[in-house]
């Protein structure tokens, strides 16, 4: 099916990766960090971290602990920490971030939305 899990060194030990060429319809939900470089048509969770990468495409929801853009989304990104867009990243939907980082030529064709936890008083 083109996905792969291979050990790497961070904190879940596993890291899931969809090869270039490969397409996903339906929705998909990783525990652990995950590397795309194919396609998904449906909605995408991650616990960790998501990587998109250039040839990467999501059509659908993001929601992730933490995302580096690079590829093209259209729909809606909720990232808890920090979300990255790369200069070749396109984002066709609302963003909801924490913390935001956007290199020059990254497009983002929706708004944005960023906001700091509340601190118990």
């Amino acid at each position: 099916m083109g996905m792969k899990q291979r050990e790497e060194h961070n904190a879940s030990g596993l890291h899931n990766t969809l090869a270039a060429g490969t397409i996903i319809k339906g929705n998909v939900t990783a525990e652990a960090d995950f590397r795309l470089n194919g396609s998904i048509e449906g909605d995408f969770q991650c616990k960790g971290k998501i990587v998109v990468g250039p040839k990467g495409r999501i059509i659908g929801n993001v929601t992730a602990d933490n995302a580096e853009i690079l590829g093209q989304i259209k729909g809606d990104v909720k990232v808890e920490g920090k979300l990255v867009l790369k200069a070749t990243a396109v984002i066709d939907g609302d963003i909801f971030t924490r913390q935001l980082e956007v290199e020059p030529n990254a497009q983002l064709n929706g708004s944005c939305r960023m906001e700091t936890p509340h601190e118990p008083a």
